[in-house]
Parts: C-alpha cells; structure tokens; sequence
C-alpha cells in the first residue's frame, strides 16, 4: 500500500548554516530533517556509487554519438575535438557552483530547494516555483531525448545490415522510430521501478563496460582504418561549415553535442536522499564525473576524428558514428559489434535519467507545486520508489515522443529543451548566492572561496549565451521538417506553470519545508 511523504516541519529554519554544524556529526537523516522533511528513502549509495550514477546520466560515449551530427555540420573536427573542451570545462564550474550549494542543501529537490532557500524573502516563493519547473521540466525533456537518441541510434546500427539491392534492412520510418522508442521507455522504466535496489550494481557495471567498450573501439578503428587514416592537423585545426550560419555562429550551434552531453550534471542532486553523505559526497560526485567524462569524451571523440570520412558525405547520414566505424572497420558485422557497449550504455543511461526524473518529479510535488500533486508524491511501499511520479514522466514523454510524426527535427526539440532548462535551472540558485554575497554557502564543506566566484561568473555566463543558442535551427535557411521546436516545447511548459501558479499557486504555494 503507497504511503504518503514529505511532512513539513512545524516551524521553518532561519538559520541554516548553524542548524548545519548541530547536525555535523549526525546522520544524513536528521541533515534532512533540520531541512524540514521527513527521510522516507533508502540510503543505499556510496561516493564511488554516486560518481558512477552521474557518469551512467552523462553516458559520455553514447550522448556523444547520438548528437555527432551537430557539430559536424557546424563546424567540422574543429568543432567536434574543442567545443568539447571548451564545454567541459564551463560544465566543471557550473558542477563546483552547484557543489557549494549542494553541501549546504542537500535534498532530493536539488537547485529547486536551493533556490528558495539563498533567494530574499520576498523573492523565496516565485524564486522556487520558477527553478522548480525548470528543473522539472529539464529532468523530463533530457530523459526523453535520452530514450529518443537511443532509438534513432539503434535504428542507424541496424541499418549498417542491408538487403541485396542495397537497401538497409531497417528503413528508420517515423513509426519504426516510435517504436523502438516506446519499448526503451517501458524497459527503462520497468527496470527503474521493480530493481531499484540493483542499481547501483549496474551503474557500477557500465562504467567498466564504458571503458572497456571505448577502448576496443579506439583500437580496432585506429589499427583497421580502412578508410584511410587523418593527420593531426585535420583533427585538431579542420574547420568545415556547413549549416548555412556565419563561422562563428555555426561553430556555437554545433556546442548542442557537448552542452547536451554535459547537461545532466545536476540531475544526481535528486539521488541526494539516497546517499550515505550526501553534503560531502554529491559535490564531489559532480566535480569528479567532470573530469572523468572529459576524459572519455576526447577517448571516443579523436579515434573517430582521424578516420572521419568526407565530410560532405557524412552530414547526409542522421546518425554519423555508425557509418564512420563501418567504414573505418571495413566490414558490417564488425562495426555493429563495436557498436554493442555504446547501444547497452544507452539503455543504461535512459535508467539512471528515468530515476533521477523519478524523484525530481517527487519532491517538487510533495510541496505542492504540480496539478495533481497528492498523487504523485507518494512513494510505493513495496518497491521503495515514487512510483506514480515515475508514470508520470513515462507519460508525458510517450506523448511529447508523438512530434516525431510531424517533424524529424524533434529530437533537437528535446535535446535543445532539456539543455536550455537545466542550464536555466542550475542558473537560478547560483545568481541568488551571488547576489546574497555567498554569505549563506560560506559554512559549507565544499565552499571554494575566490574560486567559486569565478566559477559562478563562468556558469551564469554560459547560461546567459546557452538560452538563445539551442533555440536556433541546426541549418539554414529552415523548413518545416528543419525548424527547431524546442522554443515551442519550452514556451508550453512555461505557460502550464505560469497557469497553474496563477490558479492555485499564488494563493496556496509556500514553497518547500525549512
């Protein structure tokens, strides 16, 4: 039977760096409960296991391949090798940024908590309901870009097979797409759901078979080339227009692969109730899957870049890294094999987004602020998960899946949606702090001093260029099948929390427990 969670505190904390040092040497649990909420979730997570559930929501290798068509077109192996760099690492200052806050406020609400908490008074409630839908938003979209990119990319590794007119065995139709996109949500979910005590086996489990399987990759292209092999000078100083947008421009269109790779890196926030030591081992969490993923990134990233086909030829393909290990291996079979680890690790990442979307869609329930918010902050009794809050997210994302029959550019729709909300959402607290003289994350255990400002500077610049950037049509000029529909999606989740606040919110909204 589900029972009902996130009993508010009677009275609200004013002062939380002192209540912080009370609880210091206490549990993580009565951590929680001096932040308002009563602790109903398993601690079941380590430090290691929380680095390999944010490296599992990242999934480096594969976010990379599934979007390898935008910066190929923007800009060439120029815009593949660097704008990684370049965006690791902005990403690694917004992780520091998010780290400070997080080892003061480390709940399941995350940068939503956070915001009410360092925002004035006056501002708590609007400063909340804001990054809140943000976040909420942001947890959904990017899960369903994840589960979408999986089954595009599934398609294009079976379509390497071709019949014997040439013809690829899977013809990749709109409905096929669909399909396959529907199964990964439901397995993803039901795997979610009924094994959440087994996760952490498996997210430890991938990032070995991530290694293992890039690895193999990275030799079997390099020694094999049979398309012939790349100097460094192409690699690292190609730069190859050809989206119709000014070089410049062109070259920080194509940034959607890295901003896109990189953008789950305050989801693990929501696992916050889950782990051991939270104020401690999320920060560090975050900070480390950075530089771990940068890592693999330029792992996966250079092999591919010294056996890169024309370039001309390549843009035409939807999902290019299939075709260019197909040519590098020179044979079918082969190329799908290699193929396996990142089609395995992408089943993978769509369960660890599925589950931190899970418990970003409770807690912003529990205190009220989504319709229909006493059914979705329930946990279930038996499975120890917020069961109705995951079904929920399935359900918007099946329905949200549904724009692939009208255009093919959906999945830059999601990908553009779930950036530009998550990277408004970790915006939102890192201004307040900055504006309150990061006075209140001053007593935190991972308060960087001088360091963390310019990290915050950097974070809140990225934001700044990121919210019009992933708005913009991959080429030009657009068409309908071409046009970007993420600020359509965005501007419709605005509007349904902008209603929803102006309905109920206004008057019954106080924001989360303190």
């Amino acid at each position: 039977m589900d029972k009902e969670i996130g009993k508010k505190a009677q009275h609200r904390n004013t002062d939380l760096p002192a209540a912080l040092s009370d609880v210091a040497t206490g549990s993580a649990d009565d951590l929680l409960a001096s932040l308002g909420y009563e602790p109903e979730l398993a601690r079941n997570r380590s430090t290691l296991q929380v680095a390999f559930m944010s490296f599992v929501l990242a999934s480096i290798p594969y976010g990379l391949a599934t979007t390898m068509y935008y910066p190929l077109v923007g800009g060439g192996p120029v815009d593949v090798v660097w704008g990684w760099v370049s965006v690791s690492l902005i990403i690694l200052c917004v992780a520091a940024s998010l780290g400070e806050i997080t080892s003061v406020y480390p709940t399941a609400g995350g940068v939503y908590y956070q915001a009410y908490m360092l925002a004035p008074d006056n501002w708590k409630r609007l400063s909340a309901w804001v990054c809140g839908w943000m976040y909420v938003v942001g947890n959904i979209t990017i899960t369903l870009a994840v589960n979408f990119g999986t089954a595009q990319f599934v398609a294009g590794c079976v379509s390497l097979f071709e019949h014997a007119d040439g013809q690829p065995v899977l013809a990749g139709e709109p409905y096929q797409i669909f399909l396959i996109f529907l199964g990964i949500t439901l397995l993803c979910n039901a795997i979610s759901s009924l094994g959440n005590r087994w996760l952490p086996v498996i997210d430890t489990f991938a990032i070995f078979w991530t290694f293992a399987g890039v690895i193999a990759m990275m030799i079997c292209v390099l020694a094999l080339a049979k398309g012939g092999r790349r100097d460094a000078a192409f690699v690292f100083t190609h730069f190859e227009t050809n989206s119709g947008w000014i070089p410049g421009w062109s070259f920080m269109v194509g940034l959607l692969q890295a901003a896109y790779a990189t953008s789950s890196t305050g989801m693990i926030i929501s696992m916050c109730e889950e782990v051991r030591k939270p104020a401690t081992q999320v920060p560090k969490a975050m900070v480390l899957t950075v530089c771990i993923n940068t890592i693999a990134g330029l792992m996966f990233l250079l092999p591919l870049m010294f056996v890169l086909p024309d370039l001309t030829e390549l843009i035409n393909q939807s999902q290019p890294v299939p075709y260019i290990i197909k040519t590098a291996v020179g044979n079918t079979g082969g190329a799908f094999a290699l193929l396996i680890p990142l089609m395995v690790l992408a089943v993978i990442c769509g369960i660890g987004c599925t589950t931190a979307t899970s418990r970003c869609v409770w807690a912003f329930s529990r205190d009220g602020a989504i319709p229909g918010s006493g059914l979705w902050k329930r946990v279930h009794s038996g499975l120890d998960v917020p069961l109705n809050a995951m079904m929920l997210s399935m359900a918007i994302q099946i329905v949200l899946g549904l724009i692939y029959f009208g255009s093919s550019a959906a999945f830059g729709a999601f990908s553009g949606v779930g950036v530009i909300a998550l990277t408004v959402s970790y915006a939102i607290p890192i201004v307040v702090s900055l504006i309150d003289g990061r006075r209140t994350i001053a007593g935190g255990s991972f308060y960087l001093g001088k360091l963390g400002l310019v990290c915050n500077i950097v974070a809140i610049c990225w934001s700044l260029l990121a919210i019009p950037l992933f708005c913009m049509p991959t080429t030009v000029p657009a068409t309908i099948d071409t046009v970007n529909y993420a600020p359509v999606v965005f501007v419709a989740f605005i509007v349904i929390s902008a209603v929803w606040y102006i309905v109920w919110g206004r008057k019954n909204y106080q924001g989360p427990p303190t």
